[in-house]
């Protein structure tokens, strides 16, 4: 498994964050960054809140750091491979893959009768 462990500070000073500004029943404004509910602020219209909320995500991001992780996904089995081989020792294989065999040759001789007919027909109009 490969991880890919880069530090965000090297990619961009600036961090865009998705925030959720809404009206509370005191006539102030909450302002929540989407994903992080403990990081909010209150102010008494909206660009307080948002100055508010910048100074306390300000003031966490200078005691921590931000790293993006890239993991690959395991490649998952193919559905039908569990069963792959489980025949293989069966005596009767043999037998039931010759039936299949020949029912398909069967099957495709008939088709092959059935669009010759198909074939005539159209000639005839």
């Amino acid at each position: 498994m490969n991880f890919n462990l880069t530090n965000e500070a090297e990619n961009s000073m600036k961090l865009n964050y998705p925030v959720l500004i809404e009206a509370i029943e005191t006539g102030e404004y909450r302002a929540t960054i989407l994903g992080w509910p403990e990081c909010q602020a209150i102010g008494k219209n909206r660009d307080q809140a948002l100055i508010q909320l910048r100074q306390i995500v300000t003031a966490r991001l200078e005691k921590a750091e931000i790293v993006s992780l890239e993991i690959e996904r395991p490649k998952p089995e193919h559905p039908w491979m569990k069963f792959a081989g489980m025949f293989k020792d069966d005596p009767d294989f043999d037998e039931v893959q010759a039936f299949i065999e020949e029912d398909r040759r069967q099957l495709d001789a008939e088709m092959e009768v059935y669009y010759r007919q198909l074939d005539a027909e159209e000639k005839i109009k």
